[in-house]
């Protein structure tokens, strides 16, 4: 196969086409009735745009019933498992310390692993902690899993950069609540609202921390929530600065009104997308050798970020030019 008929991904990315190939919204729902809406929904999203544009995870969590953790954890490998063509579905665990973790992971991993995208860890404060959860996929049969990891103490955010190196883990989330609730006071109630959360010095430092640690490993960053769910307006702004200004790739929902406004700020502007198209359709006509376009020049060290820009277009949902289309109906059965 010569450059010229390669996939982008390929020729641009490599090893790592793919890897950042992940929906950017994630939206968590643990009460039977609200987990069955959230895969609903997904489906009619799935629908609309041809592809899944949300992951949905199923919550064994801080928004799951308390005293029943057997049952939910059969509730959710059962959800899983029935979960429709083209559906993506998580599962956050107990915490690895937690008497439920190991029943959890036997339950959901054993029973649903096959139909799992993923598996979130909360409160994980160190790579053993990666490493306990990695044994109990490897026992479970579900090797084959990704990690995810929620960074939700001082002290994990130290350790942000040695946990995103792991190499079961492709995605580290923001836990706001818990990162403002373990500093004793000393970050107000404020720091955790959709506008003081990007002004505390200590939950920026923190967003930065995580942020930069995805980066530096090639992982996702995935913003927390923001609890004003009746907003739109408030949720699309803190998506947008989550976006643009912080690096992160990925957002948290919590309610399905959030999910259309994440689309939204994540998504790249049609003019980028339409630029971003051809340029890399150049860059095929090239060979992928430098170009000219506009008086600007651009090489492969440009065609990655044009190439992102339409990865990001096609995982929120917009419209791609003509040219554009074939290249991730080709991604979709090639990458993931």
């Amino acid at each position: 196969m010569t450059s010229s008929a390669a996939h982008p991904a390929e020729v641009l990315l490599g090893a790592q086409a793919g890897a950042h190939a992940i929906p950017v919204c994630d939206h968590y729902s643990g009460v039977e009735v609200r987990m069955r809406k959230s895969l609903q929904l997904q489906q009619e999203l799935l629908a609309e745009f041809g592809h899944c544009v949300f992951d949905v995870t199923l919550d064994c969590e801080d928004g799951a019933p308390v005293g029943q953790e057997r049952e939910h954890a059969m509730l959710v490998a059962r959800l899983a498992r029935e979960a429709g063509a083209g559906a993506r579905v998580a599962a956050r665990v107990h915490t690895v310390d937690h008497p439920a973790f190991a029943q959890d992971m036997a339950i959901i991993a054993g029973e649903a692993g096959q139909r799992l995208c993923h598996i979130m860890l909360p409160k994980v404060e160190t790579v053993d902690d990666v490493l306990a959860a990695e044994r109990a996929l490897e026992a479970a049969g579900a090797s084959h899993l990704p990690l995810h990891a929620l960074i939700e103490s001082p002290a994990a955010v130290h350790r942000a950069f040695e946990i995103a190196a792991h190499p079961r883990i492709q995605s580290l989330s923001f836990g706001l609540m818990d990162f403002v609730s373990a500093h004793g006071g000393a970050i107000p109630a404020s720091g955790m609202t959709s506008t003081g959360q990007f002004e505390h010095p200590l939950v920026v430092r923190a967003k930065l921390e995580i942020s930069a640690a995805c980066h530096a490993n090639g992982k996702v960053p995935s913003h927390c929530v923001v609890t004003e769910f009746s907003d739109p307006d408030a949720m699309q702004a803190a998506a947008g600065r989550a976006a643009r200004q912080f690096g992160y790739t990925r957002m948290w929902s919590i309610h399905p009104a959030q999910i259309r406004p994440i689309l939204a700020a994540f998504a790249p502007e049609g003019a980028e997308i339409a630029r971003a198209s051809r340029i890399i359709s150049a860059a095929i006509q090239a060979d992928w050798a430098p170009i000219s376009e506009e008086g600007v020049l651009h090489d492969r060290a440009s065609y990655r970020y044009f190439w992102q820009v339409l990865e990001r277009a096609h995982q929120t949902g917009r419209m791609l030019p003509a040219e554009a289309q074939g290249w991730f109906a080709k991604a979709e059965t090639t990458f993931t």
